[in-house]
């Protein structure tokens, strides 16, 4: 849901940054490490802490065997993602490690994970952070605006100005009826006099205008094909943001132009690129023996 927080988090402990991680949602809970590895949790603020100590949020903690980390709470946003060194080693099917839970496949055993599950880690990878490396605040998207930058979708030409208008000035809250096939926003309807379209390709971001005139942002599990107008589409780099809005919590659209959504994406992955850079010097920092 989060890609950006998921990338971060690998980078923070020396992972490739598609790495397997756990996305961690709702309530709190606890994981028991059987072996000694570096972690970093990232994504929606919590309170969480390993062996006595706060884990403050992408930074590279030690974890040794027998240690629990305990996250209290999730305080802020709505999807936490816990990177481990090495990664989680599960099945590759089709070319992913990822759960995909609509199917019941992929992942562990193609479901979430349960009490007293046990995840094998991959090999420690050959340059791990030294603990307690950081990533700069400034590096991450701002997730406290609540504000996401859309561009013009492929049916936008039949909505009007007035329609544009109320997308753009309304402050939006995400509904309850909102999971990861897509978030449905409550507000000022769009329009109340749309069609329907023979069913077509959708992407994640896409902002479907169904027949009440309440935008529907589609997410990481939302059908590849859907009939609904789509009036607009998130800018890829501000998904996380979007994705981070828990029930009840505003949401607003700026529109820009696709060129500008793409140098925003560039500069997300100029963002990552950094992170790893800087992780990859703490490794070899002169304290771990460096020439």
């Amino acid at each position: 849901m989060d890609a950006f927080a998921l990338q971060a988090a690998n980078a923070v402990v020396g992972n490739s940054l598609d790495s397997a991680a756990l996305e961690w949602a709702l309530g709190g809970g606890s994981i028991r490490f059987e072996t000694e590895c570096m972690f970093a949790i990232a994504g929606a603020r919590t309170r969480a802490a390993i062996a006595g100590n706060i884990v403050p949020p992408l930074t590279t903690t030690q974890a040794r065997s027998g240690d629990e980390l305990t996250i209290e709470q999730i305080t802020s946003g709505r999807f936490l993602y816990i990177a481990f060194s090495g990664g989680i080693d599960v099945a590759i099917i089709l070319e992913s490690r990822s759960t995909y839970l609509p199917g019941r496949f992929g992942g562990y055993q193609g479901r979430m994970i349960a009490k007293n599950d046990t995840l094998t880690l991959g090999p420690r990878p050959a340059s791990v952070p030294s603990e307690g490396f950081a990533c700069a605040a400034d590096l991450l998207p701002r997730y406290e605006i609540g504000v996401a930058h859309i561009t013009r979708g492929t049916h936008a030409d039949i909505f009007d100005d007035s329609a544009w208008r109320t997308l753009t000035e309304t402050e939006y809250r995400v509904s309850t009826a909102s999971d990861r096939t897509g978030y449905k926003l409550k507000g000022v309807p769009v329009s109340n006099r749309v069609a329907t379209f023979p069913s077509e390709a959708s992407c994640p971001g896409s902002i479907q205008i169904p027949g009440d005139g309440a935008p529907i942002v589609l997410m990481a599990d939302a059908p590849t094909v859907g009939g609904y107008p789509k009036i607009a589409v998130v800018a890829e780099a501000d998904l996380p943001i979007v994705a981070q809005r828990s029930p009840g919590d505003s949401l607003r659209f700026e529109l820009i132009t696709i060129e500008q959504s793409q140098r925003a994406l560039k500069r997300r992955a100029s963002d990552l690129h950094t992170i790893a850079q800087l992780a990859f010097r703490s490794s070899h920092s002169p304290s771990h023996g460096a020439d």
